[in-house]
Order: C-alpha cells, then sequence, then structure tokens
C-alpha cells in the first residue's frame, strides 16, 4: 500500500505516482505540440498527457471512422492529384460523423494540458512526497535513470519496446498491439519482402493503403513519447534523490543565500 496516497488525500496535489503499471507524472508540456499530435492521430494528444482511457477511445474511435470513410485512401488520391477520385471514394455517412469527434480531440486535448501545467506548477510549489518504488506479484518498478536516445532507439524497431524499456507498461500494451494490427492489414512486410527480392510492381501492388498510412504517426508517436517520458523520469529521479539528500543529511542551518553558503 503507498503510505503517501490514502482515502483521506493528506496531501493536496502529486508530483508523480510510481506504479507496477508504469511511472505517471506532471511535468510541463508545450499545448500545441499536444493539440498538433492530437491533429496527426486522434488520441496521441490524450496518451501524451497520460489520459488513457479517453485516448484509446479516440484512438479507436480514429481507426473504425477513418477505415470506413475511406479518408486515408482520399488522402493518396489528393496528393496524386486525383481530386475527383479522391471525392468519389469517401462514404459521406462515416465522414460527416469524422469531423466534429476530430475537432473535440484537439480541443479537449490543448485544454487539459493548459490544466495540467497548471496543476504541475501548484504540485511542485506544494512538493508533496511520493512513492519512488513499488513491487508486487507480478512485477517490480522504481526510479532509475535511462538514456533517452535508446528509448528511441527501440521505439523505431518496434512502437512499443522504448516503453517498457521505461516501464510504461499500458503504453507499450497499446503501441505493441496496435503495430501488429496495422502491419498485418497493411501487408508491410509482405511489401519489405517482395522488396528485397526486386519485385518492385508485387511490393507496391500488395500494400493496403487504407492501414499502411496508420503507420507513421504510430511509429513518430512511439519515439517521440518514450524520448519525453524518459527525460522527464529523469528529471523526476534527480528531484526525488535531491529533497531525500537534504532531508536526511543536510544540516537544518545550511543555507545558500545571494550564491554564499550560510551556515
Amino acid at each position: 500500500m503507498n503510505n503517501y496516497r490514502n482515502a483521506e488525500n493528506k496531501f493536496r496535489r502529486y508530483k508523480a505516482h510510481v506504479s507496477i503499471a508504469g511511472t505517471t507524472q506532471f511535468h510541463i508540456r508545450n499545448p500545441y505540440a499536444i493539440a498538433w499530435w492530437s491533429a496527426a492521430f486522434p488520441g496521441f494528444g490524450h496518451l501524451l498527457l497520460s489520459k488513457y482511457l479517453r485516448g484509446l477511445s479516440l484512438f479507436i474511435w480514429e481507426v473504425i471512422v477513418n477505415y470506413n470513410a475511406k479518408i486515408n485512401l482520399a488522402m493518396v488520391f489528393s496528393f496524386s492529384g486525383n481530386i475527383d477520385s479522391a471525392k468519389e471514394v469517401l462514404d459521406p455517412r462515416w465522414m460527416l460523423m469524422y469531423i466534429p469527434v476530430y475537432l473535440f480531440g484537439i480541443w479537449d486535448s490543448y485544454r487539459t494540458c493548459v490544466d495540467m501545467n497548471k496543476v504541475y506548477l501548484l504540485a511542485e510549489k506544494e512538493d508533496a512526497p511520493f512513492n519512488s518504488f513499488t513491487i508486487g506479484a507480478m512485477e517490480i518498478n522504481y526510479l532509475d535513470k535511462r538514456k533517452p536516445g535508446m528509448t528511441v532507439l527501440w521505439s523505431l524497431f518496434m512502437p512499443g519496446l522504448g516503453h517498457l524499456h521505461i516501464h510504461r507498461v499500458v503504453t507499450a500494451f497499446f503501441a505493441l498491439a496496435w503495430t501488429i494490427v496495422f502491419l498485418y492489414f497493411s501487408k508491410l512486410l509482405v511489401a519489405v519482402h517482395y522488396l528485397f527480392h526486386g519485385q518492385i510492381t508485387e511490393s507496391t501492388a500488395v500494400l493496403d493503403i487504407q492501414w499502411l498510412l496508420f503507420m507513421p504517426s504510430m511509429w513518430g508517436f512511439a519515439a517521440y513519447d518514450s524520448y519525453i517520458n524518459t527525460v522527464e523520469n529523469n528529471k523526476l529521479f534527480d528531484s526525488e534523490q535531491r529533497n531525500f539528500l537534504i532531508k536526511h543529511y543536510q544540516k537544518p542551518t545550511f543555507r545558500v543565500k545571494k550564491g554564499k553558503v550560510v551556515r
């Protein structure tokens, strides 16, 4: 049981919480960057904010509605200059359903990010203690420092591996599961197989564009999110260690004033 979190909510705000499923924390984020990720793929902005239920709901909605409305296919035709084909392929029954939820995802992620930045500033000022270690029958999690470059590298190999490296199990499972779905239905690996054999025509023909266009966003999100969280986890580790050393080893009379040590 976490000593710092109880039914009485002893402290009003906490900066972070270390659990079996991962490390969740408040930190300053750029609201425009969050909104951009929501525009790139609804749900990603909320996942960056650790709003998993809201983010996953919007993500699944995007996959279902986008696929049935043929939005990705229409984008390919538009980029190729075939505007008439793009208009013909779109299904208005699904397309008109897509627009309001898409705009909501952008707006809500921006608004939530602004609010969470304010909460972080208050939590930082209150400086409430938080747990740094948890152990259970299934897993162990604790604060430590990792290299951000390694998380990006593993995420580029396979989305989700970078998050496993920094013990963000929820996001890792989400990224791995959906990457498998996208790879399977897009037939990307089959296309790569043909490409290695020099069969360019077959490699291009086998691809399913509808599913393939989901992949760049997934890879980009996995690399970006794992990098940002590694950097912030490292900062959190330094903050927890600093507070521990001050509390247990620094003399109460020790003060720093105008660049000079006052004892």
